[in-house]
């Protein structure tokens, strides 16, 4: 297979680098942007940008507003209680899954991940935070094989992580959620229960702070 035959699509490169500002928090809850101005922020053409929009809108990452303008939604409270609900159910049970998969290699990639969150942490660098957790959760998420619930989750950051953008940042990184450790310690044991309370933890860290946001008027 030939290099060129091999380079991802333009619109999937699209699609990816638009989730990643919604997720990373690059577009902020209730901000409006213009289609024309993506296409300038990501440097592609009207096409795929349409495209990356139309298929975030189905995961509920993007609402149209009409006049070639789209948003982030505002999580409401009762937003959250779903989200919460969901996360609680599905992320808990993908870690506890993902036992079975627990081989040392995964192991030293979660240690070095959880590495990096701390030295975020450390540095109040929430954007760096927001990276290296995504990228454990969803290196214990992927290996445990369950494809459903792994685009699940993944359609649930979405909706949260801009949220979470906001609140960390006016919170501060002291206040970041981060159960890692103790979630490790369990995989390595093959303790799926203690894999699964420790990730129940850390989301619920999370969601508490952006309940909290919710009652402050930040977000």
């Amino acid at each position: 297979m030939s290099d060129e035959s091999r380079k991802i699509p333009t619109h999937e490169l699209t699609y990816g680098r638009l989730r990643d500002m919604i997720l990373f928090g690059a577009l902020a809850p209730g901000q409006p942007v213009t289609i024309q101005g993506l296409t300038a922020d990501l440097d592609v053409g009207m096409t795929p940008v349409r495209e990356a929009i139309r298929r975030l809108a189905a995961e509920g990452a993007l609402l149209p507003q009409g006049n070639r303008r789209v948003t982030v939604p505002r999580l409401t409270v009762t937003d959250l209680d779903q989200v919460a609900f969901a996360r609680l159910t599905i992320e808990p049970h993908l870690a506890g899954l993902a036992v079975a998969a627990g081989t040392p290699e995964l192991i030293a990639r979660l240690e070095a991940l959880d590495a990096q969150v701390d030295a975020a942490i450390r540095a109040g660098k929430v954007q760096d935070y927001l990276h290296s957790n995504h990228a454990f959760h969803f290196a214990l998420y992927e290996a445990a094989g369950a494809g459903i619930l792994l685009d699940m989750a993944r359609s649930l950051w979405l909706r949260f992580g801009p949220s979470l953008r906001v609140v960390t940042s006016h919170a501060g990184a002291e206040s970041l959620p981060d159960s890692h450790k103790e979630l490790v310690a369990s995989l390595r044991t093959g303790d799926a229960e203690g894999v699964a309370a420790a990730m129940q933890r850390d989301i619920t860290q999370g969601i508490e702070q952006v309940r909290s946001g919710l009652r402050a008027g930040e977000i």
